[in-house]
C-alpha cells in the first residue's frame, strides 16, 4: 500500500505530513514517558522483521499480490507509541533507502500504515488483551484486528486519492475495500501466528533468544526468502492500473538500493537478497538508536 510519487495532489501530501509528524511525535512523548517499554534490542529486532516481512508479497486471487503491513504486529509486541514508531521507521526507510513509496507522499504513507495501521490497529487489539496471550480467543482477536486495521489503511488511502482528484472515491472504494479484504485475511494469519509464536517461545527461551530469534527470522526472509516474493501487483497498484491513474513521477533523489537491488549485482535473486538483508541490517541499527534515546529517560533514572 506504498503510494508513490504523483499519485496523490494539491494539499493532501502537505495536510498528511503535518499530522504523521504530530502522531510520530505525540507516539515519540508516550513512549518516552512510559512505564513499560521494550528493550533496545527488542524494538529493533521486531522493527527490523516488519520490515522483511513486508519484502514477502504474497498472490491472491485476480492477479494480485499483498505483504504484510505488521501495524498491529507491531503494537502487540511493542506497544501502542513504540508500534507506532516502528512502523514508522520502516516506511521512511523504505522510501528513502529503496524508493519504496514517494518521498512527497512520505506523510500520507507513514499516516496509513503507521498512525492507523499501528495506532488504530493496536487500540483494536488491547481490547482482546483480556484474552489470555496463548488462547484461540486472542489469537482470533488479534487477526480480527490485523485485518480491520489494513481495510482502515485502505479507507484512508481511498479518501486521500479522492481528495487529491485522482479518482473519484465512489469507483475507488469497493475496488480497495474488496482487494484489501482479501490481502486483510493474510495480514491477519501472518500477525496471530508470530505474536503466538514469539509470545509462547518468551515463555520457553531466556530474553537474549526471545530477541535473535525475530532478528535471525528477518535475515532469512530478506536474503532467502525474498527473492521469490510474488511479482504481481499490489493491491493499491492494480487498483491503479484498473482505474488508469498508475502515473508515477520520477523520484526527487536516487535512492542507495533502489528497488530493492544492489547497484552492479546483476543476478536477480542475489541482488534482491543482499539489498533486503541490507536493509534489515539499516532497519536494525536505525531502531536502536530510536530506542536507546526513547529509553534514556530510565537509564537517567538508574543512575540517579
Amino acid at each position: 500500500m506504498h503510494i508513490p510519487n504523483g499519485m496523490l495532489h494539491g494539499g493532501v501530501c502537505p495536510v498528511t505530513a503535518v499530522v504523521s509528524a504530530v502522531s510520530i511525535g505525540l507516539a515519540a512523548l508516550r513512549a518516552f514517558i512510559a512505564v513499560n517499554k521494550p528493550s533496545a534490542a527488542k524494538f529493533a529486532s521486531i522493527t527490523a522483521l516488519i520490515f522483511a516481512g513486508q519484502m514477502m508479497n504474497f498472490p491472491i486471487s485476480g492477479g494480485t499480490s499483498g505483504h504484510l503491513l505488521g501495524g498491529v504486529l507491531a503494537a502487540a509486541l511493542l506497544g501502542i507509541p513504540f508500534g507506532i514508531l516502528s512502523v514508522a521507521l520502516v516506511v521512511t526507510i523504505q522510501c528513502l533507502v529503496f524508493s519504496d513509496g514517494g518521498f512527497s507522499v512520505l506523510g500520507a504513507n507513514i499516516f496509513n500504515m503507521a498512525v492507523v495501521g499501528a495506532g488504530l490497529g493496536g487500540v483494536f487489539q488491547a481490547y482482546f488483551r483480556r484474552y489470555n496471550e496463548n488462547s484461540f480467543g486472542y489469537a482470533l482477536g488479534l487477526g480480527f484486528s490485523a485485518w480491520l486495521a489494513l481495510m482502515l489503511a485502505a479507507l484512508a488511502c481511498s479518501v486521500e486519492l479522492a481528495l487529491s482528484g485522482t479518482v473519484g472515491f465512489q469507483r475507488v472504494i469497493g475496488a480497495m475495500l474488496g482487494t484489501h479484504a482479501f490481502i486483510g485475511i493474510g495480514e491477519g494469519l501472518i500477525t496471530a501466528t508470530v505474536c503466538f509464536a514469539l509470545a509462547t517461545e518468551a515463555v520457553n527461551i531466556s530474553r537474549r533468544k526471545s530477541v535473535t530469534i525475530p532478528l535471525i527470522a528477518s535475515g532469512i526472509i530478506a536474503f532467502i526468502l525474498s527473492p521469490f516474493a510474488s511479482g504481481l501487483p499490489d493491491g493499491l497498484e492494480w487498483v491503479a492500473k484498473k482505474f488508469n491513474f498508475l502515473h508515477e513521477s520520477a523520484p526527487s533523489f536516487v535512492s542507495p538500493l533502489p528497488d530493492y537491488t544492489v547497484p552492479l549485482i546483476s543476478n536477480e535473486s542475489l541482488t534482491t537478497g543482499l539489498a533486503g538483508l541490507a536493509g534489515v541490517i539499516i532497519t536494525f541499527a536505525v531502531a536502536w538508536a530510536v530506542a536507546i534515546v526513547l529509553n534514556k529517560k530510565d537509564n537517567l533514572g538508574t543512575s540517579a
